[in-house]
């Protein structure tokens, strides 16, 4: 008699997943994950995203996508972008051109990433655009962004004590994005 493989990590489980995933798959490692704290997120986070085929997939990575700045519960930067220069800067995500992300070519990446580093002064903030809330999603109550002017709310659940998978809700939208959040 042979003893059975250990069962694979979180973390393992992720990597396996970020091959790609459906959406069965992805919601059903979510909900077999552990709560987050609001503390556990305090800090800047680089955002991945899992490739579950929503719509909104690419979009983010294509415009320069860093990820999330969690500095306390009032006070969260929910989209960090990064210009071909390397610096990151704060976007409002009311101001992000969402709606024509779809029509450019995902080869026009550099291009996209080049354009909104420009309009920087147009689409950028300083001021915190979300806060961190418990909120019930999925039967579990863990910490969740919830965006300021948008009817959107980012639930998390624990991989690691360095990384979270993120679920971006949004009203309207039947199928959830999927992300992942690694601390810097």
């Amino acid at each position: 008699m042979t003893d059975a493989a250990p069962a694979p990590t979180p973390s393992e489980r992720l990597a396996a997943l970020q091959r790609g995933a459906t959406l069965d798959e992805a919601l059903a490692f979510f909900d077999s994950l552990p709560v987050v704290t609001i503390g556990e997120l305090r800090g800047r986070w680089r955002g991945f995203e899992l490739s579950t085929g929503h719509p909104l997939e690419g979009l983010l990575e294509r415009y320069g996508w860093y990820g999330k700045e969690f500095v306390d519960e009032e006070t969260v930067h929910p989209l960090l972008f990064r210009d071909a220069g390397g610096t990151i800067f704060k976007v409002d995500p009311r101001k992000l051109p969402m709606t024509l992300a779809p029509h450019v070519p995902r080869a026009a990446g550099a291009i996209a990433r080049h354009a909104l580093s420009l309009l920087d002064s147009v689409v950028g903030t300083t001021k915190p655009r979300a806060r961190l809330r418990n909120v019930e999603y999925r039967g579990k109550v863990s910490a969740t962004m919830i965006y300021d002017h948008l009817p959107i709310q980012d639930a998390f659940r624990r991989v690691d004590d360095d990384t979270v998978l993120g679920i971006m809700d949004q009203r309207g939208d039947e199928r959830p994005f999927f992300f992942v959040l690694r601390r810097d």
